[in-house]
């Protein structure tokens, strides 16, 4: 393969463990004779070599949310760029199957893992020391364990802050499902402490779960119509699709946004600029954390680094879904 490429065996070595590091016109060269000659190297040599597969294990909860995809997409393509491939896996919010994903990717050698959030299973973080697998935290602060991700307490406080100095004083809440879900748990407690804080507790119901999907969110917006003698004047969602489903049920009922009802949501989608009136939300770079996380576990892999504590900012993108308290 050398010979056909007209390089050295170590540049052939280079363009195939670290293809980031040689020349475009070089590497286009190695990829021809690789291509000519049909050539697939031999994976678990080349781990039994080096000691890395050059591979990295991320366990989401589930890629029905787009907010996850972006970030999967900046941790791929980040990856990539550095030869080193990323195996997925899901567990639907449930830390058992959780577990079992992270034992099956540590038996599979991986260099690294990304795990959402900062509640697992103890047996998930005892099966990551024994393996000594690297295991970078995400979208959740932690104060034990390396982490790139949001406060997602200042989410609910930035969101029910911006109600608040709109005149809003009769609230809701649709959240996801905040078992074994630190994030969602976390908004609503930014959001109702803040309310609090403010002599403006929520009425016994304005909170409510609902499973993430637009079904989720007229869900929620029916219930939150149907309790009290005060129906609310704001809504915060803790997620954009929630936000998505509840401006959808508010169309079918009549209900006018924002002149009846403000609604913000939390991620900042692509769609939530499209849509009229576009959706107040709270903006989150998911595809940098994906970015960063790459970058902090390729350090930790390649130089020792061990990642820190990274939080991420937040902001409010403010669109035409809320606007001042009716009268």
């Amino acid at each position: 393969m050398a010979k056909l490429a007209g390089v050295s065996m170590a540049t052939v070595s280079r363009a195939l463990s670290s293809p980031a590091v040689v020349r475009e016109k070089t590497l286009e060269r190695v990829q021809s004779a690789i291509a000519a000659l049909g050539y697939v190297p031999d994976a678990s040599a080349r781990t039994l070599a080096s000691g890395r597969s050059r591979t990295v294990g991320a366990v989401v909860p589930t890629l029905d949310n787009a907010i996850f995809s972006n970030a999967i997409q900046g941790l791929q393509t980040t990856l990539a760029e550095h030869g080193y491939q990323l195996l997925l896996a899901t567990h639907n919010y449930n830390l058992k199957s959780e577990i079992a994903v992270v034992r099956a990717l540590s038996e599979r050698a991986v260099d690294a893992l990304v795990l959402v959030g900062s509640e697992h299973a103890h047996e998930t973080f005892s099966i990551l020391e024994k393996s000594g697998i690297h295991a970078l935290l995400t979208w959740s602060l932690s104060n034990d364990y390396p982490c790139i991700g949001f406060d997602n307490f200042e989410i609910g406080a930035m969101a029910a802050r911006h109600l608040l100095e709109l005149g809003h004083r009769r609230f809701g809440m649709i959240s996801g499902i905040t078992r074994h879900n630190d994030r969602a748990r976390q908004r609503v407690e930014g959001f109702v402490n803040t309310l609090k804080a403010h002599g403006l507790a929520p009425q016994p119901g304005a909170i409510c779960e609902q499973p993430y999907g637009f079904a989720g969110g007229r869900a929620g917006l029916q219930r939150l119509m149907s309790v009290g003698a005060e129906r609310p004047t704001a809504i915060f969602c803790g997620n954009d699709v929630l936000a998505l489903g509840c401006l959808f049920e508010a169309a079918s009922l009549g209900i006018r946004v924002p002149d009846d009802l403000s609604v913000i949501g939390c991620d900042d989608l692509p769609i939530a600029a499209e849509i009229a009136p576009g959706l107040t939300t709270i903006s989150l770079h998911t595809r940098q954390l994906g970015e960063l996380a790459a970058h902090a576990l390729l350090d930790w892999s390649q130089d020792g680094t061990i990642p820190g504590r990274t939080e991420l900012p937040v902001s409010l993108a403010r669109r035409g879904t809320t606007g001042p308290a009716p009268q």
